[in-house]
C-alpha cells in the first residue's frame, strides 16, 4: 500500500511538470507573437520614415559628398547593407543615380545663379590641373555677404581641356564661365597662380580703358565653326588678374632662398642636414614600418611633405626638431638613417625659428573665410620686420634673410604700388591706416573720400538699413553706451567726416563697418578679391579619389557635375527637401 501510494505520488509529481511545460509553451508562443508584432510595428515605422525616395537621396548624398565610385551601388555587400537597414528597401541602380545627378546639377545651378544675381562684387580663381594624360580647367567664385560680411564660395567649372592648351583656349574658358553665370560685369579680379600661361593670357586679353577699339582682343568660338554654324566673333575681355600671394611666398622660399643658401658658406651643411631629413621622409612614406616607428617613438604622425607645399615641408622639419635627442637617435637607428650631427641639429632648429613667420604668413594667405586682399600688405610688412629682427641673432641664415627680404621687395613691388590693394587694406578695420607712414595718411583719406563719393547712394542706404540692431548674440551685443544714430542721420553725414571718424576708430571687428556705410561699400568692392588660389586648388583635392580605373567610364560632363555638386554642397542643397 505504501509503495502504491508512493508510486501515485510519484506519478502525480510527474504530471505537474507537464502542466508547467504547457504553460511555458503558451508563454513562449505569446512572446513570439509579441516579437512578431513589434517587428511588424518597427517595419511600419521604418516604412513611414524611410521611403524609397528618401533612401535614394541619402545614397546620392553619400556618393557625391564622399566622391564614391558609382560601382558601389552594384556591390552585393552594399545592397545587403541597405536592405538590412531599411527592412527590405532597395539600393538604386546607376541609371537612377545618373538621373539624380542631372536633376541635382540643374537645381544647384539655378540656386547658384539666383544667389549671384543679388551679388554686386565677385572674385574668381582659375587654375589648370593635369593627371593621367587629362587636363581640367577649374574655376571658383567668391563674394562677401552684404549683411553678415561673411565670405561665400562656390565652384563654377571643372571642365575638360582637350587638345593643345593655348592662350585662346584659356581665355575662352574663363570668358565662357563668366558669361554662363552672368557675372562678367561683376568680376573684380580673377586670381591665378604665377605661371606664365595665365599671366600671359590676361596680359593679352585684359581690357584697358585707355586702349582703342582696335586693340581689344576677339575670341572665336571654335566649336561653333566645327559644328557648321555661322561663324560669329564674340568680343572677349577679361578682368584684371591678381597674382597668388601664397604662390609668390613659396617662390621666394624655393627659388630665392635656395639660391642664397647654395652660394653661401652654409651650402654643405644645408645639403647634409636636409638629405637626412628627406631620408626619414622617404622611409616613412614608402615603408609602413617606418611610419609605425615614427608614430611609436615620437607619439605623433610624421607628415610627409608634398612637392608644391613648402609649409607642409616646414611642419615636417618642425616635428623632427621637436623630438628629443634620445627619440631622434632611436628613430634614425630603426630606420637605418645616418644620425644627425650636433651642428646639423642646430642648423635645423634655427631653420624652424627663422622661417616660422613665413610659414605663418602662408597659412594666413591660404585661408578662405577670413582672408581678404587687405590682409596682404600688412602681412608682408610684418613678415619683413620679423625677419629683420632675427637677422642679428642668426648664426647660419643671416645672408639668407637678407636675400629673402630683398626678394619680398621685388616680388611684391607691384602689390605695394596697387591702389586697389591700399584701399582694401585701409577699409579693413583690423588695419585701417596704422600700417602707413604718417605722411601718407592724409593722402589716403582723400583717396577714400573720393572713392566713397562715387558710390551709389541707393546701395549705401540699403547696406546701412539692413542691420538688425535688436539682435543680441554675445556680450558685446548686449552692452551699449548710448543710442545708435539712425540711418537717415548717418546718410546725411558728409563723406569726409565719415572717413575721418572711421580712421580714428579703434574697433577691429568687421561689425564696426555697419556704422560707416560708405566705407563698408568700399570694403565689399575691394576686399572681395582673395589673395591666393587655395580655393581652386581645394577643388582638385579629391582628384585621387575621382580619377581611377573605375571612374573612367564617366563622361567629362558627369565628371564635372559630380565635382561641382560636391564642392557646392554646403552652399546649395543637393536634393529637394
Amino acid at each position: 500500500m505504501v509503495l502504491k501510494s508512493r508510486q501515485r505520488t510519484h506519478l502525480g509529481c510527474e504530471a505537474r511538470p507537464d502542466a508547467k511545460r504547457g504553460r511555458k509553451k503558451e508563454e513562449y508562443n505569446g512572446e513570439e507573437s509579441r516579437h512578431c508584432q513589434l517587428k511588424k510595428l518597427k517595419a511600419e515605422i521604418i516604412s513611414k520614415c524611410l521611403t524609397q525616395a528618401k533612401i535614394d537621396d541619402l545614397i546620392f548624398n553619400f556618393i557625391v559628398e564622399d566622391c564614391q565610385s558609382f560601382y558601389v551601388l552594384e556591390q552585393p555587400g552594399f545592397r545587403k547593407l541597405i536592405a538590412g537597414l531599411t527592412e527590405g528597401l532597395k539600393s538604386m541602380d546607376r541609371v537612377t543615380l545618373f538621373t539624380k545627378v542631372d536633376h541635382g546639377f540643374s537645381k544647384m545651378r539655378e540656386e547658384l545663379m539666383s544667389k549671384l544675381s543679388s551679388v554686386q562684387y565677385v572674385c574668381t580663381t582659375a587654375d589648370i590641373w593635369t593627371a593621367h594624360n587629362r587636363s581640367f580647367f577649374g574655376m571658383t567664385c567668391h563674394w562677401i555677404d552684404m549683411d553678415s560680411l561673411e565670405r561665400k564660395s562656390a565652384a563654377l567649372a571643372f571642365a575638360r581641356l582637350q587638345g593643345r592648351i593655348t592662350y585662346d583656349t584659356i581665355a575662352g574658358r574663363i570668358h565662357d564661365v563668366h558669361v554662363a553665370y552672368n557675372i562678367e560685369s561683376k568680376v573684380q579680379t580673377t586670381v591665378t597662380d604665377n605661371g606664365s600661361p595665365f599671366i600671359s593670357v590676361f596680359r593679352e586679353f585684359a581690357l584697358d580703358s585707355q586702349e582703342s577699339d582696335d586693340d581689344i582682343g576677339f575670341y572665336e568660338n571654335v566649336s561653333t565653326v566645327l559644328e557648321g554654324e555661322p561663324e560669329q566673333d564674340m568680343l572677349l575681355f577679361l578682368p584684371t588678374v591678381q597674382r597668388c600671394a601664397s604662390h609668390t611666398l613659396e617662390q621666394i622660399v624655393t627659388d630665392d632662398f635656395w639660391q642664397a643658401v647654395s652660394q653661401g658658406p652654409m651650402c654643405q651643411l644645408h645639403y647634409s642636414a636636409m638629405a637626412k631629413v628627406f631620408a626619414i621622409w622617404s622611409k616613412c612614406h614608402h615603408l609602413q614600418v617606418g611610419m609605425d616607428a615614427a608614430e611609436e617613438i615620437g607619439k605623433m604622425a610624421l607628415v610627409v611633405p608634398t612637392v608644391i607645399r613648402w609649409n607642409v615641408e616646414y611642419c615636417a622639419v618642425q616635428k623632427i626638431v621637436s623630438l628629443s635627442e634620445r627619440e631622434l637617435t632611436e628613430l634614425c637607428a630603426r630606420l637605418e638613417v645616418p644620425r644627425f650631427q650636433p651642428e646639423e641639429m642646430a642648423f635645423l632648429k634655427e631653420y624652424v625659428t627663422v622661417f616660422h613667420p613665413l610659414a605663418f604668413a602662408l597659412e594666413l594667405f591660404q585661408a578662405e573665410q577670413k582672408c581678404y586682399l587687405g590682409l596682404v600688405i600688412p602681412t608682408v610688412l610684418s613678415l619683413k620686420n620679423k625677419l629683420n629682427e632675427q637677422k642679428d641673432a642668426a648664426k647660419y641664415f643671416g645672408d639668407a634673410i637678407n636675400a629673402i627680404v630683398m626678394a619680398i621687395d621685388v616680388r611684391f613691388q607691384e602689390l605695394f604700388g596697387s591702389t586697389e590693394a591700399k584701399i582694401a587694406t585701409a577699409t579693413t578695420p583690423q588695419f585701417r591706416l596704422w600700417w602707413m607712414a604718417a605722411s601718407e595718411r592724409e593722402e589716403m583719406c582723400a583717396l577714400l573720400a573720393s572713392e566713397a563719393s562715387q558710390m551709389d547712394p541707393c546701395t549705401v542706404t540699403e547696406a546701412n538699413t539692413s542691420r538688425n540692431l535688436s539682435t543680441i548674440e554675445s556680450e558685446d551685443d548686449f552692452f551699449s553706451y548710448g543710442s545708435v544714430k539712425p540711418a537717415v542721420q548717418i546718410q546725411q553725414r558728409g563723406v569726409l567726416e565719415e572717413i575721418r571718424k572711421y580712421v580714428e576708430g579703434t574697433g577691429k571687428s568687421l561689425e564696426c563697418l555697419q556704422d560707416f556705410p560708405r566705407v563698408k561699400q568700399l570694403f565689399l568692392k575691394y576686399n572681395t578679391t582673395l589673395p591666393s588660389t587655395a580655393p581652386v586648388q581645394r577643388l582638385f583635392s579629391q582628384k585621387g579619389n575621382l580619377v581611377t580605373s573605375q571612374r573612367n567610364f564617366l563622361t567629362d560632363d558627369y565628371f564635372e557635375r559630380i565635382q561641382l555638386l560636391r564642392y557646392n554642397s554646403n552652399l546649395c542643397s543637393l536634393v529637394s527637401e
